[in-house]
């Protein structure tokens, strides 16, 4: 069974966000599931449900882009309220989240998809990112991860070092 290149689909209701990824999910995905999350956030959504039924893949820099969203949204959240639902997470999601020490940041829902049938989804609209806007956004999406668990900076000191040697190469200097 071939798995395909990721999708991102987005319904915003009255009460909440949702944001469905789907297919393999890595780095050159990284800006616009960044902008989906920044721009819903500006317009207000409070409550977010991230839907991974169809997510088979998660590379570090989405999981960094969400972890780093999930701890924003938990911090100005109600308290004793989850900001963020994520619903079916494969198996292999769910213990990247915990090996990296960012699962609390979530309610990790395992249930069908509670969509209202007239939900009016949409494609997210692509960037159409650059190689620079690529390397910045998997840049701040590991130092969000080394920043939350301590653990976390062995895993991707090397990753980070790179990525930041990289932005300013020539080619990338602004």
């Amino acid at each position: 069974m071939a798995i395909t290149s990721a999708k991102i689909l987005v319904l915003a209701d009255d009460n909440f966000a949702c944001v469905k990824i789907m297919g393999r999910a890595n780095f050159t995905y990284g800006p616009d599931l960044k902008a989906v999350l920044t721009g819903l956030a500006q317009k207000g959504y409070g409550r977010f449900i991230i839907d991974l039924s169809e997510c088979a893949l998660m590379d570090s820099t989405l999981l960094g882009i969400l972890a780093g969203f999930g701890l924003k949204i938990t911090q100005t959240a109600t308290p004793g309220q989850c900001g963020v639902e994520l619903l079916n997470p494969n198996s292999r999601i769910a213990d990247l989240l915990e090996n990296l020490g960012a699962i609390h940041l979530f309610k990790v829902t395992t249930e069908p998809s509670r969509l209202p049938n007239d939900a009016q989804i949409e494609k997210a609209t692509s960037l159409n990112p650059t190689r620079e806007q690529i390397t910045r956004t998997c840049l701040e999406a590991h130092q969000s991860l080394m920043a939350m668990n301590p653990d976390n900076i062995a895993r991707f000191k090397d990753v980070t070092r790179f990525l930041a040697e990289d932005l300013k190469k020539p080619e990338n200097a602004p």
